[in-house]
């Protein structure tokens, strides 16, 4: 029996009869929520402020059609994932797009015409993406 705050406390203690049980699920538990932790931590990415505020423009701006991430296909199947532009070419090559406005060939998409501040931001993104 125990006292808790004034009370007596009834509690029983269950044992599984192996000894050391408690050992080896203390151990399993352990190494299972280091294999989750490991995973989560390897798809995470701590991005410069930079890179942060690129993210927030793609995301409101350009992630209707574009896969903004490492992973996801893109919406619009014939835009290209973001993760794969670095592929075509480099993306620094897109700083004089973004400042004087990028036009393409089909309607869909809007027309982007970016402060230097947002060019360095969206290509700071761009480039974490490369990682």
């Amino acid at each position: 029996m125990r006292r808790s705050r004034g009370k007596l406390c009834n509690f029983k203690r269950r044992d599984s009869g192996m000894p050391g049980s408690k050992f080896f699920s203390a151990l399993a538990l352990s190494a299972a929520a280091l294999v989750l932790s490991s995973s989560v931590a390897g798809t995470e990415q701590v991005l410069s402020p930079a890179a942060q505020r690129g993210f927030t423009f793609v995301r409101v701006h350009c992630s209707h059609c574009h896969s903004i991430d490492k992973v996801s296909e893109s919406p619009l199947s014939v835009a290209p994932p973001f993760r794969r532009l670095h592929e075509r070419y480099p993306v620094e090559s897109l700083q004089e797009s973004l400042a004087e406005g990028i036009i393409t060939g089909h309607p869909s998409m809007p027309e982007f015409k970016l402060d230097p501040g947002q060019v360095d931001d969206v290509i700071s993104y761009l480039k974490s993406l490369e990682r």
